[in-house]
């Protein structure tokens, strides 16, 4: 069980949350869960977070039973386990428990890399800090609210194990639903896409050199070295998914050469290997290189977030 405080002033942004998060997980020795690959596809299994608050005006499970309450709690939710597992696929909100004085989130894993992710954000305490930003910016919770969160698999509770994945990750594939997500999750899952931009309108035609992004229109040009060093300093570990989106059409990146720079810059770690992915773009592909394009491979691999660090769009 664990205990955190919102303290605002002490948080980083989420931008540094999220290398930090990824640095942790590298240095987490995969090798020790004894995952076969064979295996992912067919993993499934079902996992129930709980969160508490020390505060009875400011529960989440208050707030989120307040209509005018609802959605915002939920946003939350979703924002934080974006960012925690690193994306939208894999995972899905089964439904929301009123289980007084907490809220149960009851999560469907489908695969078992976003459950190992999802397993090592919690255990290394950064799922509670997307949490804490998340609700600080959309719930404005005051300071000092201790909040106390709980994850269960069936009847194991998993705070008790979180030094061993392995055992973590065995108890949520033999913890399988027994539901379809529930209805109310489901429109609110709706809302929230609604919420993303405006009713839907008849195409409108693009002027030259320009692209569309979250129904937004801005000026396409050639990626600039700013580009690259932005990038390589906020896509962390998934640059190599990055890569793989824009290697459909370039042929510097197609067959090995990911893994070849994965490989060559592996010492100077994670800012090198993206910003020399980057580079081996621009190199081969001149002034095709567009801006469009890579946020396109962006929007491919949901990194929807990192389009906007690479559009200047503030949250």
């Amino acid at each position: 069980m664990f205990f955190f405080f919102f303290k605002w002033s002490n948080l980083f942004t989420l931008t540094g949350l999220r290398l930090e998060f990824y640095e942790k997980m590298d240095s987490i020795d995969t090798k020790k869960l004894n995952v076969r690959n064979g295996n992912d596809a067919a993993f499934s299994g079902c996992a129930v977070l709980f969160l508490g608050c020390s505060s009875p005006a400011h529960n989440l499970l208050s707030l989120y039973k307040d209509e005018q309450g609802k959605f915002s709690v939920f946003k939350v939710l979703k924002l934080t386990l974006i960012d925690s597992v690193g994306g939208l696929e894999g995972y899905e909100i089964l439904k929301l428990h009123d289980a007084d004085p907490f809220l149960g989130v009851e999560l469907k894993f489908m695969a078992m890399p976003p459950c190992q992710r999802f397993l090592e954000s919690y255990a290394c305490g950064l799922l509670a800090q997307f949490l804490s930003q998340h609700a600080s910016r959309l719930l404005t919770l005051p300071d000092g609210v201790v909040t106390e969160t709980q994850l269960k698999a069936g009847i194991y509770t998993l705070d008790q194990s979180l030094q061993d994945l392995e055992i973590c990750l065995e108890h949520i594939g033999q913890s399988q639903p027994v539901r379809l997500r529930d209805d109310e999750v489901s429109q609110l899952e709706q809302q929230l896409q609604n919420s993303y931009g405006p009713p839907s309108q008849p195409p409108q035609e693009l002027p030259r050199n320009c692209f569309l992004f979250q129904k937004r229109v801005f000026d396409d040009r050639p990626l600039t070295s700013a580009d690259q060093q932005r990038f390589a300093a906020h896509v962390g570990r998934d640059w190599k998914r990055v890569g793989r989106a824009l290697q459909k059409n370039c042929r510097a990146l197609k067959g090995p050469a990911i893994d070849n720079l994965a490989y060559e810059y592996e010492r100077e770690g994670l800012y090198e290997q993206a910003y020399q992915l980057l580079g081996r773009f621009i190199q081969s592909e001149g002034r095709s290189a567009k801006l469009s394009r890579l946020i396109s491979a962006l929007e491919e691999t949901k990194l929807t977030s990192m389009a906007e660090i690479m559009l200047g769009i503030q949250p």
